[in-house]
Formats: C-alpha cells, sequence, structure tokens
C-alpha cells in the first residue's frame, strides 16, 4: 500500500506490541492475536508484504531473532530446576522427537502424498515446539510447576534438534540418491554439530568469566552478551546451515548454569528483546504468506495431515517415550496435547522449500502451506485449549488474583486473616520462625526462607500471587524486595510499607526510583500499623451498595480508620495507596484498619483493671 521501509516497520512493530497487549487486556492467547494481525494487513488486505519489501534482508532478520529468541530461552534452563523431572525430559527430546519424525514422516507421506524425501524432511522439522510459543501460552495458563517445566524444557531443546533432523534427513536423501551427497558431508554435518555445541559452551563459559572477574562494566554487560549471540549463531550457521541454533542454545544453558551474579539483569533486558522480537517476528511471518498458501491449507489432504499430527502421532510420541516415568496421568495428557509450531517450523520450512525445489522435488512446493497450516491450527486449538484443559486435569493455578506478603508481623497476620476470609490466596514469607509463628498458629500459608534467595525461585511456586507486599520493618529491605520482584509483578502491584520517618534522613526522594508503591498512606509505617494492631484496631468489611454508596461509607468512616483494599466482584483486589485513587463502586467489598468499638474498650479497659488489682493482691 506504501512503498516504504519505515512503514513496513512501524505497522509490524505496533501490530506486534499491540497484539500482546490485547492478549493481556482480554486474557486471549497472543500468539493467536499476532498472527490473525499478520494475515489482515499482509495477504487479506496486501498493505504490506515483509518478504518482498526488506528483500535480502528478510531472511536474515528473522534468522538472528530467532537465534535472540532461543538463547533467551536457554538462558532460563537452570539444571536445578529441573531436579526430578531429567528422566522424562530426556524421553521426550530422545524417545519422543524419534517417535514423532517416524510418524509424521509416514502421515506426510501416505496422508498429505509427500515423496519420501520431502516426506522425511518436513517430519524431522515438525518435532519442534518451541519457546516462541510454548513460552506465551505458558505465561497465559498458569500451570503447576510440573508440566510448566516440561513443556519448557521440550520447547526450548527441540527446537536445534528439529532443525537439524530436518538438515540430516535431507543429507541422508541426498547421500541414498546420489545427488550430490557423500559419506564426506555426513560426515562433515555432524562435526560441524559438534563444533557448534563447543563453539556456544566455549563463548557461554567465555563471556560468564569475563563478567564474573570484572572485565566488562556493567552497562556494558547486555551489549556484549547480544552481540556474542549473534557472533555464535552466525559463526555457526555459516559453517553448516541450521547448526547456529545449536550453538546458542548450548551458549544459553551453559550460562544459566554458570550462576552469574548479574544473570537476572541480563534475563530482563533478554525477555524485554525476546518478547519484541516475538510480537514483530510473528507478524512478519504471517503477512508475507500469499493469498494462494491460504487457500491451499484447506486442502483434504493437508487438513487429514493436520489432524493426524494433533490427535495420533503427537499422542503416541509423548505415551510411548514416559512410559514407566514418574508422571502423572493427567500430566501426560496434558503435555501429550500441547506442541504448538512456531517461528522455527516455518523459517526453517521456507528455508527447505527452496532447497528441495532446486534438487527437484516438485512436491516440496506445498511445504510453506502445510507448515502454515500445522502452525496456525496448533497456536490456535492449544492457545485456546491449554487453560481449560489444564483446569479439568487439575494442573492449573489460575484462581483469584493472589497476595505474597514478605514480612511476618501482628498486622501481616491480620491482613492475611481478612484476606483469606474473602477467598483471596495469601502467603505470608519470612526467613524467621519467630515472626512467623503467629502466622502459622492462626493457619495462614506461610513459607520460611529468605525472599531473596536464588533458592526462592525453585521452592516457592508465585504464579498465584498477583501482587506482592514488603511490609518488614526495614524500610531498605522492603524497597530492595519491590525493585527486585519488578520483573515478575510489575510496578503496579508492588506495595510496601511507608517509610519511616527519622531525624536526619532523607528518604523522600528514594521511593521515587525504587521500591513500590507506598501502602495504604503516609504514615502507615511498620510499627504505627503494628501499635494500632496490638492496641485493638480490626480490619473490617463493608459492602457498597446502591442504598450505601463509596460517599455514604466515607461520611460515616471514622477520622482514625484508614483504607486498606478494595475486593472487585470480578474477585481482584487493589490495595489503597499515597497519591493513587480507587475507584469504588457498587458491589466492591471495602476493607479498612478501624479503631475499636466503645465497648471493645470498655472491655478491654476492664480486664486491664481486674490485672492491675490481681497483681496487687498478689504484691
Amino acid at each position: 500500500m506504501i512503498d516504504s521501509l519505515l512503514f513496513d516497520f512501524m505497522l509490524i512493530g505496533l501490530l506486534g506490541v499491540g497484539a500482546q497487549w490485547v492478549a493481556w487486556r482480554f486474557r486471549l492467547p497472543a500468539i493467536v492475536i499476532m498472527s490473525i494481525a499478520g494475515l489482515l494487513v499482509g495477504p487479506i488486505f496486501g498493505w504490506i508484504d515483509p518478504e518482498q519489501d526488506f528483500g535480502a534482508l528478510y531472511n536474515p532478520i528473522i534468522s538472528l531473532a530467532v537465534a535472540v529468541i532461543l538463547f533467551e530461552g536457554a538462558l532460563n534452563l537452570d539444571f536445578k530446576e529441573v531436579r526430578g523431572l531429567g528422566r522424562p525430559v530426556f524421553r521426550i527430546v530422545t524417545v519422543g522427537a524419534f517417535i514423532s519424525w517416524i510418524l509424521g514422516a509416514l502421515a506426510a507421506h501416505y496422508v498429505a502424498g509427500l515423496s519420501w524425501a520431502v516426506a522425511f524432511v518436513i517430519g524431522g522439522l515438525f518435532i519442534v515446539t518451541g519457546p516462541t510459543v510454548i513460552l506465551p501460552l505458558l505465561r497465559q495458563a498458569k500451570l503447576k510447576p510440573r508440566p510448566a517445566k516440561i513443556l519448557k524444557w521440550e520447547g526450548i531443546i527441540i527446537d536445534p534438534i528439529g532443525a537439524l533432523l530436518a538438515v540430516f534427513a535431507f543429507e541422508i536423501i541426498q547421500f541414498l540418491l546420489g545427488t550430490n551427497g557423500t559419506p564426506s558431508e555426513l560426515v562433515t554435518f555432524f562435526l560441524a554439530s559438534i563444533f557448534a555445541v563447543i563453539l556456544g559452551y566455549g563463548l557461554g563459559k567465555g563471556v560468564g568469566w569475563m563478567f564474573e572477574t570484572g572485565y566488562v562494566p556493567e552497562f556494558l554487560k547486555s551489549p556484549v552478551v547480544f552481540a556474542t549471540v549473534i557472533a555464535c549463531f552466525s559463526i555457526a550457521d555459516e559453517i553448516t546451515h541450521e547448526t547456529g541454533l545449536l550453538s546458542v542454545t548450548a551458549m544459553g544453558m551453559t550460562m544459566a548454569n554458570m550462576h552469574i551474579s548479574s544473570i537476572s539483569d541480563m534475563k530482563h533486558f533478554k525477555e524485554n528483546i525476546s518478547l519484541l522480537l516475538i510480537s514483530t517476528i510473528f507478524v512478519m511471518l504471517t503477512a508475507s504468506l500469499n493469498r494462494d498458501t491460504l487457500v491451499e491449507i484447506f486442502n483434504i489432504e493437508i487438513v487429514g495431515f493436520v489432524l493426524l499430527m494433533l490427535f495420533i502421532v503427537r499422542p503416541l510420541s509423548i505415551i510411548v517415550s514416559t512410559w514407566g516415568t514418574d508422571l502423572t496421568k493427567s500430566e501426560k495428557v496434558l503435555v501429550s496435547w500441547i506442541a504448538p509450531r512456531g517461528i522455527v517450523a516455518l523459517t526453517v520450512a521456507s528455508y527447505f522449500a527452496s532447497v528441495l525445489l532446486e534438487a527437484g522435488f516438485e512436491d516440496a512446493s506445498i511445504l510453506i502451506s502445510i507448515t502454515f497450516a500445522l502452525v496456525f491450527t496448533t497456536v490456535v486449538a492449544h492457545g485456546f485449549s491449554i487453560g481449560w484443559l489444564s483446569k479439568k486435569l487439575g494442573l492449573s493455578m489460575e484462581g483469584p488474583p493472589g497476595v505474597l506478603i514478605a514480612g511476618g508481623s501482628a498486622f501481616s497476620t491480620e491482613l492475611g486473616k481478612v484476606l483469606q476470609g474473602l477467598k483471596v490466596p495469601v502467603l505470608i514469607s519470612d526467613s524467621s520462625w519467630e515472626r512467623l509463628s503467629l502466622a502459622r498458629s492462626q493457619g495462614l500459608k506461610i513459607y520460611h526462607g529468605e525472599i531473596l534467595s536464588e533458592q526462592t525461585d525453585y521452592h516457592l511456586e508465585m504464579t498465584p500471587y498477583e501482587y506482592m507486599l514488603a511490609a518488614t520493618e526495614y524500610d531498605s529491605y522492603n524497597a530492595l524486595v519491590c525493585t527486585t520482584f519488578v520483573p515478575e509483578f510489575g510496578r503496579n502491584n508492588l506495595f510496601q510499607l511507608s517509610l519511616s520517618k527519622r531525624e536526619g534522613d532523607n528518604l523522600e526522594d528514594l521511593v521515587h526510583t525504587i521500591g513500590g508503591r507506598i501502602l495504604i498512606a503516609e504514615d502507615a509505617t511498620w510499627e504505627e500499623l503494628n501499635k494500632r494492631i496490638e492496641s485493638g484496631y480490626v480490619f473490617r468489611k463493608t459492602n457498597i451498595t446502591r442504598q450505601f454508596t463509596y460517599k455514604d461509607y466515607l461520611n460515616k468512616l471514622d477520622d482514625d480508620a484508614m483504607l486498606v483494599f478494595v475486593k472487585k466482584p470480578t474477585n481482584k483486589v487493589e490495595f489503597f495507596s499515597h497519591k493513587l485513587e480507587l475507584k469504588v463502586e457498587t458491589g466492591d467489598i471495602i476493607v479498612s484498619l478501624t479503631p475499636p468499638s466503645k465497648e471493645h474498650v470498655k472491655i478491654q479497659e476492664k480486664l486491664e483493671k481486674q490485672r492491675y488489682e490481681s497483681e496487687l493482691k498478689q504484691k
């Protein structure tokens, strides 16, 4: 529509990020929205054609983006995370991948009508799932840790394996058919794959060592990693096509298991870059399809092949490969269903379509159509079903947004009790058993451990909790906790108690740059809140109705009361904060920390008097 690369970049970026926002706002699968957006601006309305517009830059852009995405995923593959799941993961990415390759090739030949050569290439390629589609689904579905870890590890490890398997199948076919294939080329392929792993491992070790010994300044760490990832991919890929994916995966896993002190900062940077790349690349790929491809995917042969891959090939490969492991029946059912294909399948398929056509395999012309049919079908089917299925199988942690309170105290315990009474999941965390004793005695869920410890990532499942309150007696620690967990919870969902105003302190500017929002009000310090609890203040719940509006409530509210939070009919919790106005509506439940009633005060005074008289008599 507009002959401008700048317009293409602008539109692709807006659509990609906009699709992510729409998916977040309406709780829809992001990859589905991105795919639809790309189809609309590409083959349907014809506004852009990235493959044609970018020309020779199109494939390198896609390839480098996939490399960065795969590295970012591998950077999360810490072996500590997969303790107890090593056997099923290993079986899935080896035995399961092999079964899926053979069955996929059989389906491609007998159902899709492809020649044996093309069928074995495409069968190897279609074992991939990948972080570009798996990670967004896991964020959406809120699975329990075990199935989530299995799907994540499989998706990241299987991506380079699938690409290499397709290359291996092509090399074998050329050798068997006597077309340009020689034993030396097969040996070269295997040696190149080994070199890719060694290259990734060496670069990962080298970069990690430089970071730990101070050879790279803090501000250059993310750029150095980014440049090294591109170099790692490019060097390996220039030697043998598709080995670059294996190389960056090895580099990411190496750095993940070095436990570098600044690894979390790199993860956050890479996550942001990866999210942007996934958003734009998916739009680019789908926008580059043509209308003939869209029409062709409805051929009965392609439809039959896709159905076989969904309902026969994937379930059989998982059932056989996980036989004898400790996976439950529910976990096997979920893992055998969830296998969406993504960017790697589309990019590698486009490469092999041209290579196979040049080699004289005319049936390779439908490779793009059959790949897009499988990608789009699995993305839609698995994207919309993962939440429902995980709930049915009891593998979902979906529920009302929970609250994680860092710091045990009388105030934390009473707040936890009122949240629990409103059926809001709540967890109180502290490194001291003594500070947790009151919460334990009240039946609240607790976590004993340092919230900032690396071990917390492995022992504390934070998925059910949408809000975090840093409620310890130390202002600096509260600010540190909130700052640390910004990537997980988002700054808007992080709260800390008001800073204690001590003479000589000048902390007013500090909270604007680090930490979370101030909970309740400026004067709601740790000392003040616990003092009120100990003096008899109570949390009161009030229903806002048409007859008793929020305005009526405020008019009758005690001057010493503090507004704490509002629970919406949707189960969402909104906390009152300094300089933050909440919109309270009919149907909401408002919770405040109010002074004890007069009757309660009289009873307390009477008890105190009796205790005093008893002490006098004893003397």
